[in-house]
């Protein structure tokens, strides 16, 4: 490719990724660079770290905690059902493959809300649960309003996330490596460790990133299978904006937030390189 061929295909690159581009800026750029502005800044517009520091109310201390130990707990849920079901997925025929793959996308395609709203009728006293219970002559259970409702609701949405990386990333393993390894003698146990294993960990990382940062900073959930009862950050930042009307300690939060966003993408970021 000469030079005038490949400045032209650079331009042509550069002209499609513009729409992109200016998406983008419109719709992260600018509100990152709101909420960065709000979070150190008081009503008067002078510089304050009065809004981060806020975090360390203990109710607000609370809720982080809480939101950090129920999403590392669906995290580990999505990876621990996610694997083996990926695993299955690939040995499969290809027609049975992309079938089940599709009945795995299907429901993101219903809104958030309404799948959210659909477990709060599954769990609530009188869900379908405790009618079958009770027409069985059973003891109900109490399951809306707790935190294992809220892990559950967290899984269901975002068990996706995890599956497609991981998927992706078996699945373009080489089968002669596979076995490779057990013509010289691996088990299967040994060749899921030191082979299987580590090629899927660059899914396995852009998995659990994908479904611990939306559960981290998730509030529908919280809100529907917690009944307003269990308070996680995302639902103390939403009250800040729509209840207190106090967008200065809510972006104060949120920057908060977005620490963590960020060291889970520095992590992923070094895992990949590591890999590569």
């Amino acid at each position: 490719m000469n030079k005038k061929t490949k400045t032209r295909t650079n331009t042509i690159a550069g002209f499609l990724g513009l729409p992109y581009e200016v998406y983008a800026v419109i719709f992260i750029v600018i509100p990152l660079i709101m909420v960065v502005w709000y979070g150190f800044t008081d009503a008067s517009g002078h510089f304050t770290l009065s809004n981060v520091a806020s975090i360390a109310q203990p109710s607000n201390i609370k809720a982080l905690w809480l939101s950090v130990l129920l999403s590392v707990g669906a995290t580990a849920v999505c990876l621990l059902l996610s694997y083996p079901l990926c695993m299955f997925l690939v040995e499969t025929e290809k027609h049975a493959n992309s079938f089940l793959t599709m009945m795995l996308i299907v429901p993101m395609w219903m809104n958030f809300m309404l799948r959210t709203y659909a477990w709060q009728s599954i769990l609530e006293k009188t869900g379908i649960i405790n009618t079958a219970l009770t027409a069985l002559r059973l003891p109900t259970l109490r399951m809306i309003n707790t935190p294992g409702a809220i892990i559950l609701g967290m899984v269901y949405n975002f068990l996706p996330f995890m599956i497609l990386p991981i998927y992706n990333s078996l699945e373009k393993i080489d089968k002669n490596v596979i076995n490779a390894a057990r013509d010289l003698g691996a088990d299967a146990r040994q060749t899921f460790i030191r082979v299987i294993f580590p090629l899927s960990m660059p899914g396995v990382v852009s998995g659990i990133t994908m479904v611990f940062i939306p559960a981290l900073t998730t509030f529908v959930v919280s809100s529907l299978l917690g009944g307003g009862k269990i308070l996680l950050i995302g639902n103390v930042i939403e009250q800040e904006f729509t209840l207190a009307y106090d967008w200065h300690v809510g972006s104060g939060l949120s920057c908060v937030l977005l620490i963590f966003i960020v060291i889970s993408i520095v992590i992923s970021t070094i895992t990949d390189k590591e890999d590569a």
